[in-house]
C-alpha cells in the first residue's frame, strides 16, 4: 500500500513538472518572443536549479498579456549603508525595480544590484554587470527549506526520544521507521569505522548530517522542486563541517602521521628527500577529502535534476504519440532512481565522514608495540 502511494506521488511530480514546462512554453510564445522550444526548456531548467528570492509555484499569461506569477514572496534583507528589509514581491520576478530608503535595486539572474530609478545596469566588455552589489542576507527558498528540514528533524526525533521514555525504550508511531536507521548508522557505520572507544562523540553529527541530507534530497523531488543539495554553497558548508570536526578532534597520532608518515621506520636524514614529496601530498589530502565530499553530493544531485527535467522537456520537442509517452515513462523511471540516489548520497556522505573521523581519532599504543617487539 505504501509503495502504491509513493508511486502516485512520483507520478504527480512528473505530471506537475510537465505542465509547468508547458506553461512556460505558452507564456513565452504569448509574449511574442522568438525563442525556440529548446531554448525555453533550457531556461526553465536553469531557473529550476538556481536559488531564488521567492517560491514560484507556476505562472501564466493573462488575456491582457500580463505575466501572472503564483508563489510565495520571501523577505529580502540587504546591508547597503544601513539595513534594508522588504518583500521580494517588489521585484515582481525581476521585472520591476525595488525601492528602499531612497535606494533602488534590481534583480538580475538571481542577484541583487544597486541601480537608479530607471533600473539601468552597466556591463563590461564581457557582458558582466558592473553595478555595485549590496551585502545580501536575504532568506531565499533554499534557506527556508533548510529551516523547515531542521524543524522537522527536531520534531521527529524529540518525539522519538519521548516515546522511548514513555514506553521503556520501545518507539511508537514514526519512531518505528526511524529507529532501525539510527541503529544502522550506529552499529554499521560509526562503530566499525571510528571504534568502540570514540564513536559516541561523533554520533550526533553523523545522525544529523544523514537525515538532513536525506530529507533535503527528498524535498527536491517534490513538485516544488527545491534543489538545495544541488547548490554547491550548501554542499561546501556541509563538507566544511566535516573538515573542521575531523581536524579539531584529531589525535596526536593523526597529526604525527600527516607530518611524519614514515614514523621511526627510517632515520631522519633518510626521510628528508622522501618527505619533500610525501608530506605535501599528505597535507593536500586534508583539502581533497572534504572537496570530494562536496563535489560528489553536488554533482550527483545536480545531474539527477538536469536529466529528469531534460527528459520531461523532450515531450514538448517530440510532440508525437511515440516520443512523448516514451519520454514521460523514462522521466518517471529516473524519478524512481532519484529516490534511491537521495538515500544513497546521504549514506555515502555519512560513511565517508565517519571514515575521516576514524582516521582522526586513531591512536597507536606505542609502549605496548615496543614491549611486543622485545618478546
Amino acid at each position: 500500500m505504501r509503495s502504491f502511494f509513493t508511486l502516485k506521488i512520483l507520478l504527480l511530480f512528473t505530471v506537475f513538472t510537465a505542465f509547468s514546462l508547458e506553461a512556460v512554453a505558452k507564456e513565452e510564445s504569448a509574449d511574442g518572443s522568438k525563442k525556440d522550444i529548446k531554448t525555453e526548456i533550457k531556461e526553465y531548467i536553469d531557473h529550476h536549479l538556481k536559488d531564488s528570492h521567492d517560491f514560484s509555484i507556476f505562472s501564466y499569461t493573462a488575456d491582457n498579456g500580463e505575466h501572472v506569477y503564483v508563489g510565495i514572496p520571501l523577505p529580502v534583507i540587504l546591508w547597503d549603508e544601513g539595513l534594508h528589509v522588504f518583500s521580494s514581491s517588489k521585484f515582481h520576478h525581476g521585472e520591476t525595480i525595488a525601492e528602499s530608503g531612497g535606494n533602488y535595486y534590481a534583480l538580475e539572474h538571481g542577484k541583487i544590484y544597486k541601480t537608479d530609478a530607471d533600473g539601468n545596469l552597466s556591463h563590461d566588455e564581457e557582458g558582466h554587470i558592473t553595478n555595485a552589489k549590496p551585502i545580501d542576507f536575504s532568506v531565499t527558498k533554499n534557506v527556508v527549506m533548510m529551516i523547515i528540514t531542521g524543524l522537522l528533524m527536531l520534531w521527529l526525533f524529540s518525539s522519538l526520544a519521548k516515546s522511548y521514555a514513555k514506553n521503556n525504550g520501545v518507539p511508537t508511531g514514526a519512531g518505528r521507521f526511524f529507529e532501525p536507521i539510527v541503529i544502522y548508522i550506529r552499529d554499521d557505520i560509526a562503530r566499525p569505522t571510528i571504534g568502540e572507544k570514540r564513536y559516541k562523540k561523533y554520533m550526533p553529527f553523523l545522525l544529523t548530517i544523514f537525515f538532513f541530507i536525506w530529507f533535503l534530497n527528498m524535498f527536491g523531488l517534490t513538485p516544488l522542486g527545491i534543489n538545495v543539495t544541488g547548490n554547491i554553497a550548501i554542499t561546501f558548508g556541509l563538507a566544511l563541517l566535516t573538515f573542521l570536526i575531523t581536524n579539531f578532534t584529531g589525535t596526536k597520532d593523526y597529526w604525527k602521521h600527516l607530518v611524519d608518515p614514515l614514523g621511526d621506520a627510517m632515520p631522519w636524514y633518510g626521510k628528508i628527500p622522501i618527505y619533500i614529496i610525501l608530506v605535501p601530498i599528505e597535507l593536500l589530502g586534508l583539502i581533497i577529502k572534504p572537496f570530494a565530499l562536496l563535489i560528489r553530493l553536488y554533482a550527483n544531485m545536480q545531474a539527477g535534476h538536469i536529466v529528469l527535467m531534460s527528459l520531461i522537456g523532450l515531450m514538448f520537442i517530440f510532440k508525437s504519440w511515440i516520443g512523448s509517452p516514451l519520454s514521460f515513462f523514462l522521466a518517471f523511471a529516473i524519478t524512481l532512481i532519484e529516490v534511491l540516489v537521495a538515500l544513497l548520497q546521504a549514506y555515502i556522505f555519512t560513511m565517508l565522514s565517519s571514515l575521516y573521523f576514524g582516521f582522526a581519532s586513531e591512536e597507536h599504543e606505542h609502549e605496548e608495540d615496543t614491549e611486543l617487539a622485545h618478546l
